[in-house]
């Protein structure tokens, strides 16, 4: 009879860290303070304001962990755990922070971040499922921390082709439909959905048909045209017609069958109508088939005119839009919510902070890593989770619990078996399990209702409780933590230490390493013992949530 859940029944979270006064930001290099400062200073007095309690701050173990998922996208291993809870340096969590910034996999797990807010999961264009070349392009944008700014034009540009230069997959996939193009680029860049406004007025916000079609129609000269192939990838351009206008027909309960509608000059949401030349006598359009170079030059680009609009900081939308959707990817609720949400009628949560953010953020030239970099540090985003009922009033009193991705899941599922290191320490012999990344992903996706909650369903926890790719991840290899458990000579007391660091970034209770002992000593067969307890552990939910 198996006896896990015995052992789940013992796992708790630790300890909150018993200092509330402790400060781990550091002053940093900067003249003038940092802007965690005015940040906790605004949750503070908002706390005050609401008779709230705060969380205390977490714990070095929670910190390390939710950071590396945060940061990396990855748990910490065991070394690594070990290694920070030891140090007394009252420095640490910014030298941590600071390290893992300057990683590799900061790069790579903030591209995956955005290819994801780019094309979603589900993206309908068949050419958009082999993205190389722009997560490539994207991830050199967050190696070199080039400013927002600038490789958000390079993506409205659209210069060069997808395989090669990557950023013209952005706008490729909406196939030179104007209505969609419009539809996404508000939504990602402006934070704002004008969707209802493709149809008929919007019911419940400012924008009219026209101003949507005013959008759209900045977009209506594109072109998506193949010109060959590169390492099996699909060189697409996007190309520009210099003529051609969309046509606005009126509320779609109007339109009547063979109606042509009207020329719409291209208008600027939220401002003016375009000025535009005319083009000259005789013009004609080249011909873009059989493309095998960059696309000829348009006579007047409205693309141009849409990019420096879209990304200028004057643009209302702009900052405002990348500061809450950077927000929300690390306190898993924004200060405008949905990400995508945003009104300039409507006040942010907390407007001085808001807008104290924006201006900053403006002033260091759209700067992520730096943004990304205050917020980690701050006492905000260190509270802990712990509480009958986390930030009952929107207010970040804690930290909001937030469910793995189905990429962090692949990451740490690999990282707290072992696997991992099991593959540096005998390179080509330690396959991962057939299929595993893919099943993870299908069944581990979409677990949000896009406000922050947490929506999960029996598929996954089917998944980890019975699915043999977990269980071939687990079971005992060369090296892995099964492996590394069963052929130590240590006494099992620290053997269960190393579970624990290895799958759970903490070392165990008292109760918990003394009812894993008990356990793991209780039967003939140790492999099957070492192999059920790890199981218990990435089945618990303090392994699949961030905390």
């Amino acid at each position: 009879m198996k006896l896990w859940f015995v052992i789940l029944a013992a796992l708790g979270r630790p300890a909150s860290a018993p200092d509330e006064g402790r400060s781990f930001g550091g002053a940093g290099d900067d003249k003038n303070p940092p802007v965690r400062q005015t940040l906790d200073a605004e949750m503070r007095a908002e706390w005050a304001r609401q008779k709230v309690t705060p969380a205390p701050l977490c714990d070095d173990a929670t910190f390390l962990r939710r950071v590396h998922l945060d940061l990396v996208a990855t748990i910490p291993t065991p070394e690594e755990a070990e290694t920070f809870l030891k140090d007394a340096d009252p420095r640490k969590r910014t030298k941590l922070v600071d390290r893992l910034l300057a990683d590799p996999r900061f790069a790579r797990a903030q591209a995956t971040e955005w290819d994801l807010v780019f094309f979603g999961r589900s993206n309908s264009n068949p050419d958009m499922r082999k993205r190389d070349g722009f997560v490539r392009w994207l991830t050199e944008k967050f190696e070199k921390n080039d400013p927002y700014d600038a490789w958000a034009r390079e993506l409205m540009l659209a210069e060069g082709n997808s395989a090669e230069q990557g950023a013209p997959l952005f706008l490729a996939q909406f196939r030179g439909q104007a209505l969609d193009t419009a539809e996404n680029v508000s939504r990602i860049f402006l934070g704002t959905q004008i969707r209802c406004a493709r149809c008929h007025d919007h019911p419940s916000d400012r924008w009219t048909q026209l101003d949507f079609y005013g959008l759209a129609a900045f977009f209506t000269r594109l072109a998506v045209v193949e010109a060959g192939t590169v390492n099996g990838l699909k060189k697409i351009v996007v190309a520009e017609k210099s003529t051609g206008d969309l046509m606005f027909t009126g509320p779609a309960k109007d339109q009547k069958p063979g109606q042509k509608g009207e020329p719409i000059s291209a208008k600027y949401l939220n401002g003016a109508s375009l000025e535009e030349p005319p083009v000259p006598a005789g013009f004609k359009e080249p011909d873009f088939r059989n493309l095998k170079g960059p696309a000829p030059k348009p006579h007047f680009s409205r693309k141009e005119k849409a990019a420096h609009w879209l990304t200028s900081p004057e643009n209302p939308f702009f900052a405002k839009a990348v500061l809450n959707r950077v927000w929300t990817q690390f306190f898993s609720r924004g200060f405008y919510n949905p990400v995508d949400d945003l009104r300039l009628d409507k006040p942010p949560s907390h407007p001085a902070l808001f807008q104290a953010l924006e201006r900053e953020l403006v002033a260091r030239k759209f700067d992520l890593r730096w943004l990304i970099r205050e917020i980690v540090l701050s006492e905000t985003y260190q509270r802990d989770s712990s509480g009958e009922v986390a930030d009952a009033k929107g207010g970040y009193d804690r930290f909001r619990l937030r469910p793995l991705t189905a990429e962090e899941m692949v990451a740490a599922l690999k990282a707290a078996t072992g696997f991992d290191a099991a593959a540096a320490a005998n390179p080509g012999k330690t396959p991962l399990p057939s299929a595993f990344a893919e099943y993870t992903t299908r069944y581990f996706a979409n677990v949000s209702d896009g406000r922050g909650d947490f929506q999960g369903n029996v598929s996954e926890r089917l998944y980890m409780n019975n699915s043999s790719q977990v269980r071939q991840l687990l079971s005992r290899k060369p090296g892995n933590l099964a492996d590394r458990v069963l052929a130590s000579t240590d006494p099992w007391e620290a053997r269960v230490d190393r579970m624990f660091l290895a799958v759970l970034s903490r070392p165990p209770r008292d109760a918990e390493r003394a009812r894993f002992v008990k356990y793991l000593t209780g039967g003939p067969k140790p492999d099957a013992l070492v192999e059920e307890a790890i199981w218990v552990l990435i089945n618990c939910a303090e392994f699949r949530f961030n905390h």
